[in-house]
């Protein structure tokens, strides 16, 4: 089968196209025919190496862990799916290829109303989204601040918040102020001077505040909540030192969240945005795009 493979670790010029073998389930497994991949900023961070202390890599590897597909074989054990269903969730084995391994208990049924790109950008983004949301405790009445709210992890989660009842503050470009207003959050310009934009909206503070862009903004968040507590950051790796956490935890998974969350997208309740796809065979070209940072939605891959 065709796969994008990297066999060192480095900047997008290691990634290339080759035939690998096509995997076979095992017990407990099915066999996805990939239609569409999420292109996370985590790919692009394991290609790199820097991962290498929370994700070891075995070379050469297969980039990827999110799918939407086409059941093609089953591994013994599974009877909650047959071949030919259509799913979407996580894969076992990197998903930028024809064919993906999954665990069963982790995939959902994909709604004929949702469309195979929008199914590849929902189970990392709306898992992430809840687990930071939930380490937050974000609560019906509270302000909450998101960096990076017109990212693919953000939409969700500007969605998610505000569906438990939060005030969102969302900070985007210029460009993306609309698109984080059609949300139902308060948008608002990130850079220089945010911290005084914020208090202007929020002169009472902010509850928690949920970087997912990772541009430098953690020490006005600092600034704005006056301690560290109840700031979340998935995307800039000095959260350490400054004493946040970064939610770097196992994903939770959970199959009958992701397929009622793929029923409300499927139904328009809840937005998914695809900001660019490309061909399986410029997943380079991706990954620079998703390495420099994108301003609107996911990006995904198509698999033919």
């Amino acid at each position: 089968m065709k796969a994008i493979v990297f066999d060192a670790f480095g900047g997008t010029e290691v990634l290339h196209q080759s035939e690998i073998d096509t995997p076979e389930p095992g017990a407990g497994q099915v066999r996805v025919r990939v239609r569409a991949v999420g292109v996370n900023p985590v790919d692009g961070k394991i290609r790199s190496g820097i991962m290498e202390a929370i994700f070891p890599t075995t070379l050469p590897a297969v980039p990827g862990g999110e799918i939407a597909g086409i059941v093609d074989a089953l591994g013994e054990g599974v009877t909650q799916f047959a071949v030919g269903d259509e799913v979407l969730g996580w894969s076992e084995t990197g998903s930028y290829a024809q064919y993906a391994l999954a665990d069963a208990s982790v995939l959902a049924p994909k709604p004929a109303g949702l469309d195979w790109t929008k199914a590849a950008a929902l189970p990392v983004a709306s898992d992430g989204a809840e687990r930071v949301l939930d380490l937050l405790d974000i609560k019906a009445g509270e302000t909450l601040l998101i960096h990076g709210a017109s990212g693919a992890l953000g939409t969700v989660a500007v969605q998610l918040a505000v569906a438990r009842g939060a005030r969102v503050i969302g900070t985007a470009g210029p460009a993306n102020q609309d698109y984080v207003t059609s949300l139902g959050a308060t948008a608002l310009v990130y850079g220089e001077g945010l911290v005084e934009r914020v208090r202007a909206l929020a002169p009472e503070g902010v509850d928690a505040v949920f970087d997912a862009a990772g541009k430098g903004a953690l020490e006005d968040s600092i600034t704005l909540r006056g301690t560290t507590d109840r700031i979340v950051t998935t995307a800039d790796f000095r959260a350490r030192e400054l004493g946040i956490i970064f939610a770097e935890g196992p994903q939770r998974r959970s199959a009958t969240r992701l397929a009622e969350l793929a029923r409300q997208a499927a139904n328009g309740t809840l937005t998914l945005t695809v900001g660019a796809t490309y061909p399986l065979a410029e997943a380079a070209t991706a990954q620079q795009v998703s390495d420099a940072g994108h301003g609107r939605g996911k990006l995904v891959l198509t698999v033919d």
